[in-house]
């Protein structure tokens, strides 16, 4: 192959790439998040007995002045469950899945041996009502990105307070775009080409999300990236030629929160209380 063809191949996959990260731009939702400090899952303390995503991690980060981040799934019946993982092994040491519970069956399940229980999104909104931003997380399963969002924007139609929505499988944002466009939204991701284990994603896949190539089927308002990981060179060229706006998690040294910070990049903290 001549070298003029292939500098020419490569100027089309160049411009084919740069207008598969092109991002929205101009949402006015920045403005209400970009100085916020956000809790990763609450301000949560195991030995002050405050789990993550626990009703009392979320009040002691209204309490400082933060926001939260927090996970939501959608249950059997319908509701609405804030745990990070869909098993709740980890959390409750309970060979289930949150998916297949009810709002009832919740009560069931102490978090870390804590007398703290699963919430349910509905009360985990009234902590912050008109208070702190909070950033919700969307935790599909078994294809139900739709039925996910859809109930989580049912749940926020009446809410009193400032969210935003983010969510790594981008079915999620996909459905904002096309049901809900005014909502400020956001792509979660990190370098899942590190990860060697199995997952349900294929190897093709797992480099599309690395590398933000759905930004031009979803259209996020910011990308949500691993802190360790931020230096994709994908979102680097998304920074660089449209101004994309960067949220960074998960931090766990305030040195580096206040790098960022100084950036313009928000953080979504955790084992620590920031100051100031």
């Amino acid at each position: 192959m001549k070298k003029g063809k292939i500098l020419t191949l490569g100027a089309v996959a160049a411009t084919l790439w740069a207008g598969a990260l092109a991002p929205r731009r101009n949402h006015p939702g920045w403005e209400k998040f970009s100085s916020c400090r956000f809790a990763h899952r609450g301000l949560h303390d195991l030995n002050a007995g405050r789990p993550e995503n626990s009703l009392a991690a979320f009040r002691a980060a209204v309490e400082h002045g933060f926001g939260a981040e927090l996970d939501v799934h959608l249950m059997r019946d319908g509701n609405l469950a804030v745990i990070h993982d869909s098993s709740l092994v980890r959390a409750c040491g309970a060979d289930v899945m949150v998916e297949d519970l009810t709002a009832e069956d919740l009560k069931k399940y102490k978090l870390y041996d804590t007398q703290e229980t699963i919430p349910l999104f509905e009360d985990v909104l009234r902590v912050f009502e008109r208070k702190t931003p909070i950033i919700v997380e969307l935790k599909t399963a078994h294809g139900n990105a739709d039925a996910l969002t859809d109930t989580v924007m049912n749940a926020l139609r009446a809410w009193g307070g400032d969210y935003c929505i983010e969510s790594f499988d981008p079915a999620v944002l996909m459905r904002l775009k096309s049901r809900y466009p005014q909502v400020f939204r956001g792509q979660l991701s990190s370098d899942f080409l590190r990860f060697k284990g199995n997952s349900d994603v294929s190897l093709p896949g797992r480099a599309a999300l690395t590398y933000l190539l759905t930004t031009f089927l979803t259209k996020p308002d910011f990308i949500a990236y691993n802190q360790r990981d931020r230096e994709n060179i994908s979102l680097q060229l998304m920074k660089r030629l449209y101004g994309v706006h960067e949220v960074s998690w998960t931090i766990r040294d305030e040195e580096v929160m206040r790098e960022l910070e100084s950036q313009g990049v928000p953080t979504i903290f955790e084992g620590f209380v920031p100051e100031g």
